[in-house]
């Protein structure tokens, strides 16, 4: 392995469950009551389709643009404080001394991206960095990972792609890259398919282990 890629929202930070809060602020509705499993198949890619399912949950009493206007309100203020995911910045560590490239692969806008990297003190560790703004299409479609492994120079064989949804590893498996799963409290309500490894958090192994059990199985594919 020579490169790691991670996503963004629900990976690196945990945006995914601060939005989930600020849309039952909006409806009303006590967390729990706006269904998780309907709500989480929207996670991971385009907001289009979250957007008009928030407006469906509202029983046409919002309108898209309202629902947009609030919750961004609302989702900044709950991460005016933000903090990595466990084992993240471990992982980025354990990286650059292991000579790895790192690259980042989020469906979600540069500025955004950038802000909270930059808020956690990590932006550093990136060599490579590929948002919506660089792509005609975002997750599902393969075009981000495609990307960013072009730019860090590696072929995708040769690289670990992180992802907490559904929609982050399809994309990453599409594009060639073997996948390492990491749900949250959102996305670990989704159906994964396909995947090579699942962690319920980067804490459990070390990014060394993760990288022996993915050649290893790399290996056995091979013979």
């Amino acid at each position: 392995m020579k490169a790691i890629v991670f996503d963004f929202d629900g990976l690196t930070i945990d945006t995914e469950y601060a939005l989930y809060e600020s849309f039952c602020d909006i409806l009303e509705m006590e967390p729990g009551k706006l269904p998780i499993s309907e709500y989480a198949v929207h996670i991971g890619t385009d907001s289009s389709s979250l957007y008009n399912f928030i407006q469906s949950q509202s029983n046409g009493l919002l309108t898209r643009d309202e629902i947009i206007e609030k919750s961004a309100v609302l989702h900044k203020a709950k991460l005016s404080k933000p903090f990595a995911r466990d084992g993240i910045e471990n992982y980025l560590k354990a990286a650059k001394e292991l000579g790895l490239k790192i690259g980042l692969a989020s469906s979600s806008y540069r500025d955004w991206v950038e802000h909270f990297l930059k808020e956690l003190d990590i932006l550093h560790y990136f060599d490579v960095i590929q948002t919506r703004d660089d792509v005609k299409k975002v997750k599902p479609d393969p075009e981000l990972y495609k990307n960013t492994i072009k730019l860090l120079g590696v072929n995708p064989q040769e690289a670990i792609a992180f992802e907490d949804s559904a929609n982050g590893s399809k994309a990453a498996l599409a594009a060639g890259l073997n996948c390492v799963v990491v749900p949250n409290k959102i996305t670990e309500h989704l159906p994964f398919e396909n995947y090579h490894l699942k962690l319920a958090s980067m804490a459990d192994r070390s990014l060394q282990e993760v990288i022996e059990s993915m050649e290893k199985s790399v290996n056995l594919l091979e013979k």
